[in-house]
């Protein structure tokens, strides 16, 4: 079999840290092609282009100060000279930017391309929510599988062991994906419930906005561990409304899952965010572009994306956690207002 071409869809923080695993893997399998491109976003950074900095340097000095990325990841400006031959798709963008870029690449696609979505996000629609997955699989009409796991990029990049979860549909390129990503510090389990694992990487950031609401009342682990277990509680509750039977409940005892959800709610950006919102009050906006060198928090806006869903549904009451977030993020609900949420939290969802 030809050498699969690999091209990694995005090159932010986490796109640049997974860049650096997968071009060390190719280099070591027969399966891939040694050169993989990764489509940047062109920025001037100190009067010089981002792509050139990254092929020269290699180093992504914005969104990944500090460490080096393998010569062979080749960082590509124009999307459709980027995924030109290559039958690995690697998607990392925000979720808000994805349909759009299905759009520009669809007809610049092979057969037999296979994609991997490691977006936490959820995308509304005419029709309620959509899964970023099931974007990218309607518009390029490819196999998808997911990666979600506890894994804030910095510490992928230093190599600090984590584990990850691949969801696939597919389980010959669940195994595919693996070989692609997997290394001894990033320990990468493949299961066959891809919806339950993609959801699950987005309801958390929901969760870890009200963390960091509690850590800017300086509330204490215990309430924090409360935040943690009711939210997880919703996002159960909220998958079974979503997903129906298909939900399979030891997904969550995965990396994705419980894992994902603790580690956000103490290291991730939604809660560090969060917790400025209520010690400065200034607006998420103003925070995302102060903290966050442009990026966009995925969090406040996938509350406001599931809090329709719930109007929609009237079942907004009982999903408080997640009312509470998206009316304090968008509506002007006191922050503080999370501890009556946490009060008042039915027992049993």
């Amino acid at each position: 079999m030809p050498a699969k071409k690999v091209c990694i869809v995005g090159s932010g923080n986490w796109g640049s840290a997974i860049a650096k695993i997968i071009g060390h893997n190719v280099r070591a399998s027969n399966r891939f092609d040694p050169v993989v491109n990764m489509w940047v976003y062109e920025e001037m950074i100190d009067g010089r282009k981002l792509t050139e900095i990254i092929n020269t340097e290699h180093e992504n000095v914005k969104y990944l100060p500090n460490h080096k990325l393998p010569a062979n990841v080749v960082a590509i400006p124009e999307l459709v000279d980027a995924v030109k031959g290559a039958k690995v798709l690697v998607f990392v963008v925000p979720h808000q930017f994805i349909a759009k870029l299905c759009d520009q690449m669809k007809n610049h696609l092979g057969e037999g391309t296979i994609g991997i979505s490691l977006i936490k996000g959820i995308s509304e629609g005419p029709d309620g929510l959509k899964l970023v997955s099931d974007i990218i699989r309607e518009k390029l009409e490819l196999d998808v599988s997911v990666l979600m796991g506890a894994n804030i990029a910095n510490e992928v990049a230093e190599e600090k062991f984590c584990e990850s979860t691949i969801g696939a549909r597919n389980e010959a390129n669940g195994q595919i994906f693996k070989e692609l990503l997997q290394t001894p510090n990033f320990r990468i389990t493949v299961v066959m419930d891809s919806d339950t694992v993609e959801l699950c990487g987005a309801l958390k950031n929901i969760v870890a906005v009200a963390a960091g609401f509690s850590d800017g009342f300086g509330l204490g682990d215990n309430t924090k561990a409360a935040v943690i277990r009711l939210g997880m509680m919703e996002m159960v509750a909220f998958a079974r409304l979503f997903l129906g039977e298909s939900v399979c409940s030891e997904t969550f005892l995965e990396s994705c899952g419980v894992a994902d959800l603790i580690t956000t709610c103490y290291g991730g950006r939604n809660r560090r965010v969060a917790e400025a919102f209520v010690k400065t009050s200034k607006s998420i906006t103003e925070l995302e572009a102060e903290m966050l060198n442009g990026q966009k928090l995925q969090g406040p806006q996938t509350s406001a994306d599931v809090y329709n869903v719930l109007q929609k549904k009237d079942m907004v009451n009982k999903f408080p956690l997640f009312a509470a977030v998206y009316q304090i993020c968008f509506e002007g609900r006191l922050a503080k207002e999370i501890i009556t949420c946490l009060q008042n939290h039915p027992e049993h969802m």
